[in-house]
C-alpha cells in the first residue's frame, strides 16, 4: 500500500458525507406506479365481483 494511502472510514467528515447522501432513486416515482397499479388491480377485481353476484342472481331467477 502506498505511504500516504488515507483511510476513508477513518475520516469523520468523509463518513458523514457519505451518510448524508441521499440514496440514488429511479426514473419516475416507483411509489406513484406502485400504487396506481395497485388501484387499478381493486378496480379490476370489484368489477369481476360485481359481475360474478349478477351472473349468479340472473341464474337463480
Amino acid at each position: 500500500m502506498a505511504e500516504n494511502y488515507e483511510d476513508p472510514a477513518g475520516s469523520t467528515q468523509m463518513f458523514r458525507a457519505f451518510v448524508e447522501t441521499p440514496a440514488p432513486q429511479a426514473p419516475g416515482n416507483v411509489s406513484v406506479h406502485r400504487s396506481g397499479n395497485r388501484s387499478g388491480l381493486i378496480a379490476v377485481v370489484a368489477i369481476v365481483a360485481v359481475l360474478v353476484v349478477g351472473a349468479v342472481v340472473w341464474l337463480a331467477i
